[in-house]
């Protein structure tokens, strides 16, 4: 019965972290001037409004039936118009950044939780809990600032680069499918660890 209430846990912790994810894009996009996202009901916590058949329920429910040791998805992306933002240099990162941020923020609030959390909770199911939430959101964060093309963290590049780099930026955008693959095979792999130091760090324990 515990196995069962902590995958449902997990599922639901996923949902709400892409959506907490891509609401962060939205406000911080409406902030800036551009009320695409409000316009278009995504300013919300409602789920439905941001799942995405594939990225929310498909994939996590493959990654389940093929006993994955982490459950993993996204949602649909929330649109904005990069036209329309008052900082029009650096308006497009802030978005971008606006949602690995939120995924650090929940990492950091749930793992100090867990860390100075009292003994009375130790023989529940809830240490368990909250050590996923930090970890699913840090490995979100870090996945995310990645500079590949569709994730956020391309936009900070763009952002920064000169324009005598303007062909590596075309070159990314040509190539963002293979880039992505490669980052999937054997980058990210070895960024793992990486993330899983940064989880003790914040909780004070193993994982």
């Amino acid at each position: 019965m515990d196995s069962l209430l902590l995958i449902l846990f997990q599922i639901v912790v996923l949902i709400y972290s892409v959506v907490i994810h891509e609401l962060s894009h939205g406000l911080m996009a409406n902030s800036l001037g551009d009320s695409t996202a409000k316009h278009l009901g995504r300013l919300t916590l409602n789920p439905f409004k941001h799942l995405d058949m594939f990225g929310s329920v498909l994939l996590p429910l493959f990654l389940f039936f093929v006993r994955s040791p982490f459950i993993f998805g996204y949602a649909k992306p929330v649109p904005y118009n990069p036209a329309n933002l008052t900082d029009s240099k650096y308006g497009p990162a802030k978005v971008a950044l606006a949602g690995p941020a939120s995924n650090l923020a929940l990492a950091l609030l749930f793992g100090l939780s867990y860390r100075f959390m009292p003994d009375v909770f130790s023989t529940s199911l809830v240490p368990q809990l909250f050590s996923f939430i930090v970890l699913l959101n840090l490995i979100l964060a870090v996945f995310n600032l990645f500079p590949i093309p569709p994730l956020d963290g391309h936009w900070l590049l763009m952002s920064f680069l000169p324009a005598r780099f303007n062909r590596l930026k075309v070159a990314l955008y040509r190539y963002n499918l293979v880039l992505l693959l490669i980052f999937l095979l054997f980058i990210f792999p070895i960024v793992l660890p990486l993330i899983y130091s940064l989880f003790r760090f914040i909780v004070g324990g193993g994982v």
